[in-house]
């Protein structure tokens, strides 16, 4: 499916000089740059309201599905005016000719009921050229307030069906909002749709907040708060964030940088003792608590592997800061960046083969990805500052925060694709940092 509707058109890149008499006998050398991606053209008709008043609701829809798509980088919408013609009905035949003669490789076709407060979505997506149906057609419904989720269920099977990847559209992320001058930034946690709509605010602004980080399920929450004067590790619901719960840790100054286990029942971070920064472990339940590493190095930033066998973490140890990975359990860790420059903040993969990272070279900021054993690294961004990288549920982009120079400086989210390429703005009401992707939700 994959092959047959994205066209993958590869770049080549042809060094030619001039050639003198004695060497005209020498091959032609090409070399190959890159490959380029051309974005897929698809086709998606406004939805049909198929109950009056529904109108505005299927114009809504069809939107966001097209942005969903469109914001990978991987698809190219073609605008309604080039439209032949429009479908008749919702299940009335398709003329392909139409579509084919626009140069549409892909249809999306769908139709929309309001009724009260309940909105029901119903769609088809068909390869024009095969002039064939991809999948049978779905329907979702649920409330008029969550047709935004709707939409985005929709572009996640369109998206699944055309790539053979896992969507990532119906998933929240968190993250802090910020607010003020950069001396003196209101910061909030808050949750967002991972296009940056729906943004709600989960705590006050009563107390400096950082790195918050989603459970496994998308349920809960950790974070890091100074509300008592130094930082303590806080857990909340996301259903009732007025309970939050400060998470028991070993005994020591000040906790932070933590991070869920991928069973959801433990909590790795950072602790600082005496002068000392070490990676631990708290089990949710029972409060008790293993040490993992015990050294004079300050070593932060852990992340578990997707199996939960091992966690990588950056660490001074050797004299600058590098990245590291360690069995779950603790033991010796081996180092995995070699490169110019410092590197933190990693992050495994939902897919477990690349940890993404931050890195800080010759003035720099970066953000970066590698292979696990520390090969094939490949730095997607550069900027001013850019730092704390999170994977998209399906392991394809990453999410990260981006800030300015200057003391009018200010801090927003942007994602990129695993290639490097499609940069983009997530377009929040305020700035924003420490980001963490959850999962798609259920």
């Amino acid at each position: 499916m994959m092959t047959r509707l994205l066209s993958l058109v590869a770049a080549l890149f042809v060094m030619v000089a001039a050639v003198p008499p004695a060497q005209a006998q020498e091959p032609l050398q090409l070399t190959l740059r890159d490959g380029v991606i051309e974005a897929l053209p698809f086709a998606l008709p406004t939805f049909q309201a198929e109950v009056a008043g529904s109108e505005q609701m299927a114009a809504d829809i069809s939107r966001v599905v097209a942005e969903d798509l469109t914001g990978t980088g991987l698809f190219r919408q073609i605008p309604s005016s080039a439209f032949i013609s429009t479908p008749a009905g919702f299940g009335a035949p398709v003329a392909f000719a139409d579509w084919r003669a626009i140069n549409a490789q892909a249809l999306v076709t769908g139709a929309v009921a309001v009724n009260g407060d309940q909105v029901t979505v119903k769609f088809r997506l068909y390869d024009v050229f095969s002039g064939a149906e991809m999948g049978e057609g779905l329907q979702f419904a649920g409330t008029t307030q969550g047709w935004r989720r709707m939409a985005h269920k929709v572009a996640d099977v369109v998206y699944s069906r055309i790539t053979g990847e896992a969507g990532y559209f119906d998933s929240r992320v968190v993250f802090i909002a910020e607010t003020g001058p950069k001396d003196d930034r209101a910061k909030r946690v808050a949750i967002m749709d991972y296009d940056g709509a729906n943004v709600q605010f989960l705590t006050d602004t009563s107390a400096i907040v950082l790195a918050p980080r989603f459970s496994p399920d998308g349920q809960r929450i950790l974070y890091t708060s100074f509300g008592s004067g130094f930082p303590r590790i806080n857990v909340l619901n996301v259903d009732n964030p007025s309970g939050q719960q400060q998470l028991q840790t070993a005994p020591g100054e000040m906790a932070f940088s933590p991070r869920f286990s991928r069973d959801g029942r433990q909590v790795i971070y950072s602790l600082a003792n005496g002068g000392n920064t070490d990676i631990y472990r708290s089990d949710l339940t029972t409060g008790q608590f293993t040490r993992l590493t015990n050294t004079p190095a300050i070593e932060t930033a852990p992340s578990f592997s997707p199996d939960g066998s091992r966690i990588v973490f950056e660490s001074d140890r050797s004299g600058t800061q590098q990245l590291y990975i360690m069995d779950a359990n603790g033991g010796e860790p081996q180092r995995i960046s070699f490169g110019s420059g410092r590197y933190g903040t990693p992050v495994w993969s939902p897919r477990g083969d690349l940890i993404a990272f931050t890195k800080q070279e010759a003035g720099r900021f970066h953000i970066g990805v590698m292979r696990t054993d520390g090969s094939e690294e490949r730095l997607l961004t550069s900027s001013f500052l850019d730092e704390g990288p999170t994977w998209a549920p399906n392991g394809r982009v990453i999410m990260f925060a981006r800030e300015t120079q200057g003391a009018d400086g200010t801090s927003s989210l942007f994602s990129v694709d695993i290639t490097g390429r499609n940069l983009r703005r997530v377009t929040t009401p305020q700035g924003g940092s420490d980001p963490s992707w959850g999962p798609l939700q259920p």
